[in-house]
């Protein structure tokens, strides 16, 4: 039997192209982010990227530093042949918890809501440990709780708010105001930075 959210439970997703997470393009919110940022410099890390919208819109708009990071290669696969000229150096199978490194700025898209409730303060100790102390975790949380056992896995701002402030100085948490017209108005969009020196 396949363990529940394990990479062969998200490589069936794929395989038999259940991915209502996937809305086939690049986020508004995050679109919209990447194109008020100068520095296309920036080291950019996308966890449980998918089939990697927002990073091929990243890469084609100039940001040369861009990550992306899946549990499944098939996905991984797919964004190789959209955009065969993304380095694949930068292209990670891997465990998000096993990975290492250092960023400016990493992009939330759908994966929170993918992991388990449990795994919150993991994720959130994990972004402390990827970010520069400089960096940011920008993306969009759901702010709703859904009927059916996730995944998707649902919440409000004000749990979220209080698992990042133990981890971050700096945690902005607001209504989304253009979220793709199924989800307006059960998104936050959050801007999490300063990361807390834990001994």
């Amino acid at each position: 039997m396949t363990t529940f959210l394990s990479s062969q439970y998200w490589t069936d997703r794929y395989q038999q192209q259940q991915t209502g997470w996937d809305i086939g393009s690049p986020s508004y919110p995050l679109k919209q982010y990447l194109d008020q940022i100068q520095d296309k410099s920036l080291q950019i890390l996308i966890p449980g990227a998918g089939n990697a919208h927002e990073a091929q819109y990243a890469y084609e708009s100039g940001f040369s530093q861009v990550h992306i990071l899946d549990f499944s290669a098939v996905p991984l696969e797919h964004f190789k042949q959209n955009c065969p000229k993304f380095p694949t150096a930068q292209v990670f199978h891997q465990d998000f918890f096993h990975h290492q490194g250092n960023y400016d700025l990493i992009l939330e898209q759908t994966f929170f809501c993918a992991l388990h409730p449990e795994q919150r303060m993991e994720y959130v100790q994990k972004m402390h440990s990827l970010l520069k102390p400089s960096g940011k975790l920008v993306g969009v949380l759901f702010n709703r709780e859904f009927e059916k056992a996730g995944p998707p896995f649902g919440g409000s701002a004000a749990s979220y708010q209080s698992i990042f402030e133990q981890y971050f100085d700096a945690v902005s948490i607001e209504p989304c105001y253009n979220s793709i017209p199924p989800r307006t108005g059960s998104e936050v969009f959050i801007q999490i930075a300063l990361p807390k020196q834990h001994q």
